[in-house]
């Protein structure tokens, strides 16, 4: 191997190692989300509906703000950029502050909105990035990697904030029912305060980090050297729309962000209707995780060498339907750890769709990028329209919404992104 050769190769591990930090914070920021909806369902006295805003305007700010987040990059390039993201993450946690001494939902709300738009920065700097750093046919092993940095954080958050918000929160449900309005505005005041200094605590983290990342050693990735090499065999093209592998392949991602945040943060809610103590609900999160950890641990092992991205997604959508099933119509922990084992299904979805719709996009590769951002909208809309479907009908029966999402991602597999 020649000088040259081992200093590129350096800079791509340190550029992975960078990446896979910043995947870390995604991850440990994204799925407190999974303890923020029950604990805001008590502390602001919330039905099903209105505690699935947290997703809604957490998930929701990737559909408004990623075309934006592309137009912000093009302009600092990746390191002021995703330093920026960082930052924008930091605005929105202090605002927990003000929201739990005032206990305003819409406040908390305003926050989530706000680290979303950070966390839209990011990514739109970091899938693509990751993707094109090295083979497009092992992009979904790099992306894999990128996943199990992501979820071992998503695994640790719930636990973390959990230990902190729903410590005793069945008994606090139980006081609260006999109090008067004034030691209920009290008990509940209190209830609020509990995320303060863990807010506090991860500001400070995402300050630190923004400059950090500032600072880095990770290389900048020159825009217009990558259209170039990507643009030959797409001369004639004039528009994204006329990929429709890649209108298909947003929709996929669409509905599996939906099914993913469904999975991950409705169990613990589903939990507690179950019957569940909270002590014990508190880990069926975790366990999504880490279904979702072994997932990509099989894709690092599997993909290409032994099964192919295609074959991968194929086999992601048939569990999906069946674990999906298989909890309707089973009742109590067995039900709420099928919920908890779609992690396994929903591992290797998003580092397939990726590659798989991004394919031969030539000089719209970061159009399409910004698309499948925007995409993750999915976990805005699906999860409110399970929060209202619980409403209407009982939770349990509101998974029936997995199992068309999973359908179409096999769909997609198997013909979808094959479409030119």
């Amino acid at each position: 191997m020649g000088v040259q050769e081992q200093s590129g190769r350096s800079s791509t591990n340190r550029s992975i190692i960078i990446i896979g930090a910043l995947f870390f914070i995604f991850g440990f920021v994204t799925w407190l989300n999974s303890v923020l909806i029950p604990y805001l369902q008590v502390a602001n006295e919330l039905n099903n509906f209105e505690s699935y805003l947290v997703v809604f305007a957490f998930y929701i700010s990737y559909l408004v703000m990623a075309i934006p987040s592309a137009w912000v990059l093009k302009n600092t390039g990746f390191k002021k950029g995703m330093s920026l993201g960082l930052g924008v993450m930091a605005l929105g946690a202090i605002l927990f502050i003000p929201a739990a001494i005032n206990r305003v939902y819409e406040i908390f709300l305003l926050g989530l909105f706000i680290q979303g738009t950070g966390l839209a920065l990011l990514q739109t700097a970091a899938n693509p990035y990751i993707t094109i750093l090295g083979p497009m046919e092992s992009a979904a092993k790099r992306i894999s990697i990128m996943g199990i940095a992501n979820k071992v954080a998503g695994a640790l958050a719930p636990i973390i904030l959990g230990a902190i918000a729903l410590k005793d929160i069945d008994a606090v449900q139980e006081r609260i029912l006999s109090m008067d309005v004034a030691a209920r505005a009290a008990e509940l005041d209190e209830l609020s305060s509990r995320v303060i200094t863990p807010y506090i605590v991860i500001t400070v983290v995402l300050l630190i980090l923004a400059v950090m990342i500032y600072y880095s050693s990770l290389p900048e990735v020159e825009a217009e050297e990558e259209d170039e090499i990507l643009a030959a065999a797409n001369k004639e093209k004039t528009s994204v729309f006329q990929f429709p592998h890649l209108l298909m392949g947003t929709l996929a991602m669409f509905v599996y962000v939906g099914v993913e945040v469904i999975a991950g943060d409705t169990v613990i809610s589903y939990g507690l209707e179950q019957g569940i103590e909270a002590s014990t609900s508190k880990f069926f999160t975790t366990y999504t995780l880490i279904a979702m950890i072994i997932g990509y641990l099989i894709g690092i092992v599997t993909i290409p060498r032994y099964i192919s991205q295609e074959k991968a997604l194929k086999i992601s959508g048939i569990l999906g339907v069946v674990l999906g099933l298989a909890a309707i119509f089973t009742d109590g922990f067995t039900s709420v750890l099928l919920i908890s084992l779609l992690g396994l299904a929903n591992a290797l979805v998003f580092p397939a769709i990726w590659p798989l719709a991004l394919a031969g996009l030539g000089r719209f590769t970061k159009m399409g990028s910004s698309f499948l951002i925007m995409a993750l909208a999915g976990g805005a809309v699906l999860p409110l329209i399970y929060g209202y479907l619980a409403d209407l009908v009982n939770p349990q029966q509101a998974y029936w919404i997995v199992i068309p999402c999973y359908i179409y991602i096999w769909f997609f597999a198997a013909k979808g992104h094959k479409v030119r």
